[in-house]
């Protein structure tokens, strides 16, 4: 008696999947303490390998990445059905959709060419990390599912009150990160599981590195009739039938279970398994996708952004690295922005450029940096934003400055007390700096009747400003505030200071 391996799959699916959804929604200021909330980011060996072509180091907390890639080239590619929580959502939302006759599925579950598209889509994103620039945030799985659930799906959710451990949140861009994972997920319909089998480069890494396990699914060709049931049910599409195509088997065991004449089996081979097919790439598009993306490098990195010149709104969280380090460990993940509690970490648009699309930045009129919270270098799986103590970003306890993120400047013809002789010191009450960076004078004025009044105008001293976004998410002038936070003066960056600065 065969056992029902499927079931025993389907039970471990569920259970990392319900394991991801519980730790994304626990992912929040009170919840972390004593949680690793990015474990299953720190999995991810296409990860680990782009942060090494682009920083020349594996951050410590990738090294569990190491043990995917030991598994996979011993069992195969099993990480895409056991433990993946986007593969095991297109796996669910494929049976969903799996109404058809057997007939058709063997012809929707059949190999077919463009599947190796995947491929050429790993192979330029690991050429464009050699020369620097990470892009693989932008499809890699994990990356992916933890962007849309915390910046596009739980916001939405929220909005019909259910608990998911934070308050309402408002995206800046949100729309269009449901929507194209909603696609993602909606093309499951046409083709089951299209992108693990057309576009995923992490799944294309697994393949490549399964392409010798030694342990994988074996056909015997005595037994085999040809009956076709394996491959009603073939997550891969990788012709358990035929030539098996084991840098496509996703190890999902369906197929064994299916075969009515015990044909298959995982595990070593037998003297009558059949032979398997080799990757279906051809070296001339190797070479093709090579060149383009070689060449595609100086064209990003001549583009005006956030890595060739210092811009006003590309306001990094704190404990972030330099900007050209920054975007080389950046995976776009979202995961800093989940556990914000103002909100105000939000993903970049094209602020930052073209290579900087949804990168996190301060958006100060959806939240403020709060003074004592350092939660986001906590749950960065790169160290993109590296840990930093609450006295390193505060200034206190030996270390002599606080780390800025930028300075406040103000707009006198849109401040109240400067332009509309009305009083107004929010600004002054919020500031949370010790003595406070922002300031003012008394001032009498006369009104166009004639009144004498006395008024505080503000100023902001640089020195002590740390561009926190406070002052201009509390300030009173609703649709653009008086007082607004730029980049300049940031800690991280030596270039982008003002060149006038007291005592010098």
């Amino acid at each position: 008696m065969i056992p029902d391996l499927r079931a025993i799959r389907r039970l471990y699916a569920i259970f990392f999947f319900a394991l991801f959804l519980f730790f994304l929604t626990m992912m929040n200021g009170e919840d972390l303490q004593g949680y690793e909330t990015d474990w299953l980011l720190a999995l991810d060996p296409l990860t680990g390998l782009s942060v090494i072509l682009t920083s020349g180091m594996l951050y410590s907390a990738l090294a569990w990445s190491v043990l995917i890639v030991v598994l996979t080239l011993f069992f195969g590619r099993f990480f895409c059905s056991w433990i993946c929580p986007l593969g095991i959502l297109n796996q669910f939302t494929g049976y969903l959709f799996s109404f058809l006759r057997p007939k058709e599925d063997y012809a929707r579950n059949r190999y077919r060419s463009y599947f190796s598209l995947k491929y050429y889509i790993l192979l330029s994103l690991l050429v464009l990390s050699l020369f620097g620039a990470l892009q693989i945030g932008l499809f890699d799985p994990l990356a992916l599912i933890t962007r849309s659930f915390i910046l596009g799906i739980f916001p939405a959710l929220q909005q019909w009150n259910l608990p998911l451990g934070t308050s309402q949140m408002l995206v800046h861009g949100g729309v269009g990160l449901a929507l194209i994972f909603i696609a993602l997920i909606l093309a499951n319909r046409f083709i089951p599981r299209f992108w693990c089998r057309t576009l995923c480069p992490l799944g294309a890494l697994l393949g490549v590195l399964s392409w010798r396990a030694p342990f994988r699914i074996r056909r015997n060709v005595d037994r085999c009739t040809d009956c076709m049931a394996c491959m009603r049910h073939c997550q891969g599409a990788c012709d358990p039938q035929g030539e098996l195509r084991i840098s496509e088997c996703h190890v999902c065991l369906n197929c064994i279970r299916e075969c009515p004449h015990d044909a298959l089996h995982f595990g070593l081979p037998g003297e009558k398994s059949s032979i398997h097919a080799p990757i279906d790439v051809s070296r001339r598009r190797l070479v093709e996708t090579t060149v383009a993306a070689a060449l595609f490098h100086p064209m990003l990195s001549s583009a005006d952004s956030s890595r060739t010149e210092p811009l006003p709104g590309v306001i990094r969280p704190p404990g972030s690295l330099p900007e050209s380090d920054f975007l080389a460990r950046c995976i776009k993940c979202g995961a800093c922005m989940k556990v914000c509690p103002t909100h105000v970490l939000q993903p970049a648009l094209l602020e930052s450029g073209i290579e900087g699309v949804w990168t996190p930045i301060l958006i100060p009129k959806l939240g403020y940096c709060e003074h004592h919270c350092v939660l986001c270098g906590q749950v960065c799986p790169t160290a993109a934003i590296r840990p930093i103590s609450v006295a390193e970003k505060v200034g206190v306890g030996g270390f002599k400055t606080p780390v800025k993120l930028g300075t406040a400047f103000y707009d006198r013809g849109r401040c109240l007390p400067w332009a509309m002789q009305t009083e107004c010191i929010v600004c002054e009450e919020m500031c949370p700096t010790s003595p406070k960076a922002i300031w003012y004078q008394k001032k009498k004025v006369v009104d166009r009747e004639g009144q004498v009044k006395v008024l505080k105008q503000p100023f902001v001293d640089p020195e002590l400003c740390i561009g926190c976004g406070i002052c201009e998410n509390k300030c009173p002038v609703q649709d653009l505030p008086a007082i607004r936070v730029s980049s300049v003066g940031e800690s991280r960056s030596k270039d982008n200071q003002m060149i006038l600065r007291s005592g010098r």
